[in-house]
């Protein structure tokens, strides 16, 4: 995962140039003083429904960490209510998202079947958790293109303007804590549900 961070150089230069404007004595930083990084925010999700396609997910999950800063994707600890559950069924794979990094994702083996990739299936559905619509149609180089671009194409990355997008949509919510997972009933906003299919 990509990490921006505000160097110990850069700060040691702000830190040995403030005293020196007001003539003040320079002190050095400290030669082991640890970085300052922006923690991306933290969502956790939960494979234990998602029956031969665990690895799949656990597969796109990191391909949303390796492509973009401003969001983690990491599985659900044991007992942790997670953010995104992923579950198999015999359908068209479907996200259903009900706030931003939260929802439900159906790896549909209908898809599989047909002879679509499943780290692609996954990667692309996630990608509907953290606020990409389908662009349909599409190239293959485009995730979010879904089963438009073919079952020929294996493209399992988003491409810059999707990565840009998550980004954005994440831009000012990082935190590095894990993001409570949305609780439902009468004490909280309804969530809307919005049915995204492949």
């Amino acid at each position: 995962m990509h990490i921006r961070t505000l160097t110990g150089s850069l700060a040691a230069v702000l830190v040995l140039s403030t005293p020196l404007l007001w003539g003040g004595q320079a002190v050095a930083a400290p030669s082991g003083a640890p970085e300052q990084t922006s923690a991306a925010r933290l969502l956790t999700y939960d494979t234990s429904g998602s029956a031969e396609f665990r690895a799949a997910v656990d597969r796109g999950a990191a391909i949303w960490n390796e492509s973009v800063d401003a969001v983690e994707l990491r599985p659900a600890a044991s007992g942790q209510r997670a953010n995104i559950r992923v579950l198999a069924d015999n359908g068209w794979p479907r996200a259903l998202p009900t706030t931003l990094g939260n929802g439900t994702v159906y790896i549909g083996r209908q898809a599989v079947n047909q002879g679509y990739d499943t780290i692609r299936i996954s990667a692309h559905e996630l990608g509907h958790i953290l606020g990409l619509p389908d662009r349909k149609p599409g190239p293959c180089s485009s995730l979010m293109s879904g089963s438009s671009a073919g079952t020929a194409c294996t493209n399992r990355y988003p491409n810059a303007a999707e990565k840009a997008e998550v980004e954005g949509n994440f831009a000012g919510t990082r935190s590095g804590a894990p993001e409570p997972a949305e609780r439902t009933g009468s004490a909280g906003p309804v969530p809307q549900v919005a049915l995204i299919g492949d």
